[in-house]
């Protein structure tokens, strides 16, 4: 039993992600549900996470912020989930976890937001341009079933939550490598035990208010 585990959420936020990754690592956690406003800008909080956001991983003394990090954190602290690869073969998987929480995660917020990079400035962004960013992912996911390979790690979590997201959001160009990415991991048991977890919590905080 891990009871100093928990989970600092909010099921309208990337909190799904950081609850995908503590089921697929199979450990027992408490979840803590934050309303945006308030909640978030409390002290209590604030001394978890000073940005004010969810979400936030607490493990014993140790706090991990931001996503990308939760899944690598989360990974490593329980091994025997075999959730990222051996030492001496983390290149990819390093690759691209940074790359979604780089490249990918401001190339599509710029595009939710309307904003275009003009040619003449796009060496001043880190991703180029959004299609550059399109066309080097699609080219990764289509070397095999998985984004760091053959087998499934965290980073898949990380990136496929973004896949995922960005196809029902209209963000993503709708590309058959990501629809088949993203249908390979909408079927894990993991991320279907997250979904439902968090669609009892929506509706629990919905009627509650």
């Amino acid at each position: 039993m891990t009871d100093d585990l928990v989970l600092f959420t909010n099921p309208m936020s990337r909190g799904r992600i950081a609850r995908w990754m503590l089921e697929e690592a199979g450990v027992d956690y408490e979840t803590r549900a934050l309303g945006y406003g308030p909640d978030m800008k409390s002290p209590d909080y604030l001394a978890i996470n000073p940005m004010g956001k969810v979400p936030a991983v607490k493990h014993g003394n140790r706090v991990v912020t931001e996503c990308a990090a939760i899944c690598a954190y989360v990974a490593d602290a329980f091994p025997q989930a075999g959730l990222s690869p051996a030492l001496t073969d983390r290149a990819d998987y390093y690759r691209w976890l940074f790359f979604a929480a780089g490249p990918l995660e401001a190339a599509v917020t710029n595009k939710s937001l309307e904003v275009a990079v003009p040619d003449e400035k796009q060496g001043f962004v880190g991703y180029g341009n959004f299609a550059a960013v399109m066309n080097t992912l699609a080219k990764a996911l289509s070397r095999g079933p998985y984004i760091a390979g053959n087998r499934f790690t965290a980073a898949d979590v990380y990136v496929g939550a973004q896949v995922s997201w960005g196809l029902q959001f209209g963000t993503f160009e709708q590309r058959s490598e990501f629809a088949a990415y993203a249908k390979r991991l909408a079927d894990r048991p993991a991320y279907k035990r997250a979904t439902e977890k968090d669609d009892a919590l929506l509706a629990e905080m919905k009627s509650a208010s």
